[in-house]
């Protein structure tokens, strides 16, 4: 077994880590926020393009492919230049391929450019990530779901603003480049309130003691190994779910239940609404509970909520059915981030790096694989993904552990 070994962090006074923490917060807000804007546009995007189900899943794949792709090259990019720096310029791009996005004229340019976003999504998030631990490790407590939870609130604003937009027949350019603009705005402001400097050094584990045996490290390592692919499992599981609400919310309610738009962009809202307030008392519940029970309950919501939506198909009942999945998973993440970033035997952060990149395989796999079923079947059928997750998550669940460790 490996330990760690780190300087002492670097001091500063309660206010200067008030504004950091602040300040980070912005950076989730204004990452949710821009993203959400767009999908209430989901449909009439796909019907001026006159796409299929399929065509359009593989359009909204190639977010999380430009993720995967870009994903390994965010830890250079931030011991290059600095999470601070790296998390803002990458909120500015992202508007950027969002705007393109919205105005594409063809599928290739609409596929391209979330290609984009995704790819600087991926880069924003390990920066924004790595700052935020970076804080909460000054604080010498939890607020890591607190992030989360402001992400969660930027992405119900950029839900109802977009819904907003859509309702009152706003045109997509116009309301994408605002949205561009305020919130590229905001990371601006912030900026100058983040921690100074590089990203702080911390060594890896140490050697492992020189009377364990080969046998043993190699059994040590293999475990390591199971819990995290365990670990991986819960995270893509959160993030089937988020996906199946960002993507094809607004497109079951307007093509299967006949919602007009407005409503049909609050199941998106809902999900994420719920996924906040799930958050919001998240470091409570697992403090309380422990990380295993919190994410074995989460995943029972999310599989028999979602899923008596989907046997009882109505308009309230699937946006209850969105929400109660999104209240399910709002701990999944931070919990398999935590969790990875606290496996023995690996070096510091490793795990973290690991979570961060394959979990998007989630949003990579699961938008033309439910494109797919629809066209084959229905988009109901293709959104018992979500329920699985909810299943995916309680065979994963011992993976995590009972209680939190406190440093």
């Amino acid at each position: 077994m490996t330990t760690r070994s780190s300087a002492p962090p670097q001091e500063y006074s309660a206010q200067r880590l008030g504004r950091a923490r602040l300040a980070v917060s912005a950076l989730f807000l204004t990452n949710g926020a821009l993203f959400a804007n767009i999908l209430p546009h989901y449909p009439a995007i796909k019907d001026g393009l006159d796409l299929s189900n399929a065509a359009f899943g593989i359009s909204v794949a190639a977010f999380p492919l430009g993720a995967i792709t870009a994903g390994l090259a965010a830890g250079a990019l931030v011991r290059r230049f600095r999470s601070s720096r790296v998390a803002t310029i990458g909120t500015w791009f992202i508007g950027l391929a969002i705007l393109l996005a919205g105005i594409a004229p063809s599928w290739a340019v609409l596929t391209a450019t979330l290609f984009l976003a995704g790819a600087m999504d991926a880069i924003t998030d390990v920066a924004q990530n790595s700052h935020g631990l970076r804080v909460q490790k000054l604080y010498r407590r939890s607020i890591l779901n607190s992030f989360h939870a402001v992400w969660s609130i930027g992405a119900v604003l950029g839900g109802l603003m977009g819904a907003a937009a859509a309702g009152l027949s706003i045109p997509r350019g116009l309301h994408l480049t605002v949205s561009f603009v305020l919130f590229s705005a905001l990371t601006l402001a912030c900026y100058r309130f983040l921690l100074p400097g590089r990203e702080p050094v911390e060594s890896g584990g140490e050697p492992v003691a020189a009377t364990a045996t080969r046998g043993a490290v190699r059994r040590g390592a293999l475990a390591t190994a199971g819990v995290l692919a365990a670990l991986v499992v819960i995270g893509i599981a959160g993030a089937l779910v988020e996906d199946a609400g960002s993507t094809w919310a607004a497109v079951y309610l307007t093509d299967a239940l006949d919602a007009t738009p407005t409503v049909a962009g609050l199941g998106f809202v809902a999900l994420v609404g719920l996924q906040f307030v799930g958050r919001l008392f998240g470091d409570r519940l697992v403090d309380r509970f422990g990380q295993r029970t919190v994410a074995q309950a989460g995943g029972t919501l999310a599989a028999v909520g979602m899923g008596t939506a989907l046997l009882f198909p109505s308009i309230p009942l699937t946006i209850l059915g969105f929400g109660l999945a999104g209240l399910g998973v709002a701990t999944l993440v931070p919990a398999a981030m935590h969790s990875a970033d606290e496996l023995p035997g690996l070096r510091a952060g490793t795990g973290l790096t690991v979570i961060s990149w394959l979990l998007r395989l989630g949003f990579l796999l699961s938008p033309p694989i439910v494109g797919a079923v629809a066209d084959s079947s229905s988009l109901r059928v293709g959104l018992i993904v979500v329920p699985l997750a909810g299943v995916l998550t309680l065979l994963a669940s011992p993976a995590l552990p009972k209680r939190v460790a406190t440093r």
